[in-house]
């Protein structure tokens, strides 16, 4: 695996791929600059090498070209960031993206226009990709979130570089934590898997079976596997036409000698409101117009024993509707009781849209050993599949 540091970037340009597509507010302020962070130590090795970076990116999901999605409204905040001066060119091919290049000097840093103001980006076109590989003597692959892409910047253009390509200090990360849950994990494996919907979730719980010894499902998800079971759930959210699968599941982990934890009680809630009335009642017995929105007392007690007998873990799903404040303490009780192991040697990773906002919202960012940037990568990875921006590098 070529990384970053198998180069020296004196007198070369490094056209990198980053994933600055970050969130905006109605002033055009950047509200969330972890990607933007994530990318820094890329930036910086090229530079201190003596060399000069080429920054390429998509934001958001313009039609066409659209200034609301321009990438000059974030120039201020990578300056922020990376602490120097970067220079913007208003498109990302052509004439004035190559002379902004050729005037690019050592220790300078130059952020390309949103790639995605073309079609031709999304649609992998190799023309397209060609001209993106004329700005760059080094292509630098750093965007993990969009690797599962076969995209121009992220997997065609690689092809124009023979063995001038390599991953960034970020995909690299991204890499070997995953690797280290599915292939090199210190035992007891623990995946803990979360979130509304079984069918999002069934071909990483059929992957990772193989490599865990505990799974834990919560959230939504877990009201599932109890109907499938035979336990009243009331008004909880349960897909039904996934119930002969749920049973499937707890089969095959049984026969490979995985256990499985499953909430024993609930929050309940009369409606789906921050301010609806609530009961803690046993997840098979939740009386009719009442719906499971967090994991109970019990059930967190139960978690956290578990958690902490584990020295890999792997978090994606959250356990309830954390987002209301009424019903967060489930996931909050699991933050503290990963906290707690991680402090105690194990490995934990957490990754996925709504894991990572958990995360960031309650202080835990910093208290595991890993927090992904790619949500649909991630789980990809978790799968088994092959990401066609990781493979690229590796060809």
């Amino acid at each position: 695996m070529k990384t970053l540091q198998d180069f020296n970037f004196k007198n070369k340009k490094a056209i990198i791929r980053v994933d600055f597509n970050v969130p905006l507010n109605d002033k055009f302020e950047v509200t969330d600059a972890t990607r933007i962070q994530a990318a820094k130590s890329t930036i910086i090795k090229v530079l201190e090498d003596g060399g000069s970076c080429v920054l390429m990116s998509h934001l958001g999901r313009p039609k066409g070209k659209q200034e609301e999605f321009s990438l000059r409204h974030i120039v201020s905040e990578v300056i922020n960031i990376i602490g120097c001066n970067v220079k913007f060119v208003d498109d990302c091919v052509g004439e004035k993206a190559e002379e902004a290049v050729t005037n690019l000097e050592a220790g300078e840093i130059l952020l390309l226009e949103n790639l995605r103001f073309y079609d031709e980006e999304k649609n992998g076109d190799v023309t397209f990709a060609e001209q993106l590989s004329k700005l760059g003597d080094v292509y630098v692959n750093d965007a993990f979130g969009t690797a599962h892409r076969a995209h121009a910047s992220t997997t065609i253009i690689a092809q124009f570089f023979n063995d001038n390509k390599c991953f960034g200090n970020l995909l690299g990360r991204e890499i070997e934590s995953i690797d280290k849950v599915l292939n090199n994990s210190e035992k007891p494996v623990l995946a803990i898997l979360g979130g509304a919907k079984v069918s999002s979730k069934i071909t990483v719980i059929e992957n990772i079976l193989d490599k865990v010894d505990h799974l834990i499902i919560g959230g939504g998800m877990s009201f599932t596997f109890i109907k499938a079971q035979g336990g009243k759930i009331g008004s909880s959210i349960c897909e039904d036409d996934k119930m002969e699968l749920a049973l499937d599941i707890l089969k095959q982990a049984k026969e490979k000698g995985v256990e499985v934890h499953i909430p024993v009680d609930v929050v309940a809630a009369d409606n789906f409101s921050n301010d609806a009335n609530t009961q803690i009642c046993d997840i098979d017995v939740i009386p009719d117009g009442w719906e499971g929105v967090d994991a109970g007392p019990k059930s967190r007690e139960n978690f956290d024993v578990i958690v902490n007998k584990c020295k890999t873990i792997l978090w994606n799903g959250p356990l309830g509707v954390f987002e209301m404040e009424s019903f967060a303490a489930g996931t909050i009780a699991l933050g503290h009781s990963i906290d707690k192991a991680t402090k105690n040697g194990a490995f934990s990773l957490v990754g996925g849209g709504d894991s990572v906002a958990a995360v960031k919202q309650f202080g835990f960012a910093d208290k595991v050993s890993y927090v992904s940037t790619g949500g649909g990568a991630m789980l990809e990875m978790l799968e088994g599949k092959d990401l066609p921006g990781i493979e690229a590098i590796l060809k």
